[in-house]
C-alpha cells in the first residue's frame, strides 16, 4: 500500500468518527501539548527567573502572530478600545507570570490542578462582571471546588507561598477570560493577540530587566519549542471546541493532571502527594457539575 492511499484510509477513518469522538481526540493533543510546554517552562525556570520567562514567552507569542498580522494589513489592528487592551494585558501578563512562578516552584501536577480552579473564581467574575445569574446548586458547586482547592494548599504547607501565586494566577486568568468576552464583541482574535504581545513585551520588560541573565542557545530553543507548543495547544483546543459539543470535550482537558503528572515524574522524578490528588480530585468534579449545570440550563432555554 502507497503512503498516499494509506493516509487516505486512515482520512476516511476520521471522517467517519462522530463529531465529539473527534473532538475528544482534538482535546486529548491540546492537553498532552500542553502539558509538555509546562514541562518546558519548569525546566528552564530551574536556572531563569519567572519574569524573564514571561517576557520570552510574550515576545515569541508577538513573533508568532506578526505574519497573520501583515496577511490581513495593518488596518485590522484599528481599534476604538486601547484602554481595554491594555488593562487586559496587564493582567494577562500578570496571570501568566503568576502561573509560570508556580510551575517552577511547585510539582507540576499540582500547579496544573490549581488552575483549574479558574472556573470557580469565573463564575463569581459573571455575577460581577457579566450580570450573569447564578443558582444555588452551581454556588453549591463552586464552595465545594474552593474547599478542594483548600484540601492541595494544606497539603503544600512548605511550598504556601507558591500555592498561593498559583491560585492567584487562576483567578487572573479568570479574569481575562471575562476581559476577553467583553472585547471579542467588536475586536478580532488577531487584534487581540497583537496588542497583548506589545504591551505584555513591554510590561514583562521592566521586571525581566532586573533579573535578566544572557539566556543559552539551549533556553531559548526550549522557550521557542515551548511558545510553539502552547500556540499548537491553543489551535487543538480551538478545533475541539469547533468540531464537538463543549460538554462532551470539556472533560478531557483533565487529563492535563495525568499527562502532567507522567511527564513530571519521567523528567523530574516528582511523585504527587495524596492530598494533592484529593484535592485535584475534589476541583475536577465540582467544575464538571458546573459544565453539567450549564449544559441544562441551555437546553431548557433552547426548548
Amino acid at each position: 500500500m502507497s503512503a498516499g492511499s494509506a493516509r487516505s484510509k486512515w482520512q476516511a477513518i476520521w471522517i467517519e468518527l462522530p463529531d465529539n469522538v473527534q473532538g475528544a481526540f482534538w482535546m486529548l493533543l491540546g492537553s498532552f501539548l500542553f502539558s509538555s510546554m509546562g514541562l518546558g517552562i519548569k525546566y528552564v525556570g530551574a536556572d531563569m527567573d519567572s519574569f524573564q520567562i514571561s517576557f520570552f514567552r510574550a515576545t515569541f507569542g508577538l513573533l508568532a502572530i506578526t505574519p497573520f498580522v501583515l496577511y490581513k494589513g495593518v488596518g485590522s489592528l484599528k481599534t476604538k478600545r486601547i484602554g481595554m487592551h491594555l488593562v487586559r494585558s496587564c493582567i494577562g501578563i500578570t496571570a501568566m507570570l503568576s502561573v509560570f512562578y508556580a510551575i517552577t516552584h511547585l510539582p507540576l501536577a499540582d500547579a496544573v490542578a490549581l488552575t483549574f480552579s479558574r472556573p470557580l473564581f469565573l463564575i463569581i467574575l459573571a455575577v460581577l462582571f457579566l450580570g450573569e445569574k447564578v443558582r444555588w446548586r452551581r454556588w453549591m458547586a463552586t464552595l465545594v471546588g474552593f474547599a478542594g482547592v483548600v484540601v492541595m494548599v494544606q497539603a503544600n504547607t512548605d511550598l504556601g507561598f507558591a500555592s498561593a501565586v498559583g491560585l492567584f494566577g487562576a483567578f487572573m486568568v479568570a479574569l481575562v477570560s471575562v476581559f476577553l468576552k467583553k472585547l471579542s464583541v467588536t475586536e478580532a482574535p488577531v487584534t487581540m493577540l497583537f496588542y497583548f504581545g506589545v504591551i505584555g513585551s513591554l510590561i514583562s520588560l521592566v521586571p525581566a530587566s532586573f533579573v535578566w541573565q544572557t539566556p543559552t542557545w539551549e533556553q531559548i530553543g526550549i522557550l521557542l519549542a515551548a511558545s510553539a507548543v502552547g500556540s499548537a495547544g491553543n489551535f487543538c483546543m480551538i478545533r475541539a471546541f469547533a468540531v464537538g459539543e463543549a460538554t462532551a470535550v470539556s472533560p478531557f482537558d483533565y487529563t492535563r493532571l495525568i499527562f502532567s503528572g507522567a511527564l513530571a515524574y519521567f523528567v523530574f522524578g516528582e511523585v504527587p502527594t495524596l492530598g494533592m490528588v484529593a484535592g485535584a480530585g475534589i476541583i475536577v468534579f465540582s467544575t464538571l457539575y458546573i459544565v453539567h449545570r450549564e449544559a441544562l440550563a441551555r437546553r431548557a432555554k433552547a426548548g
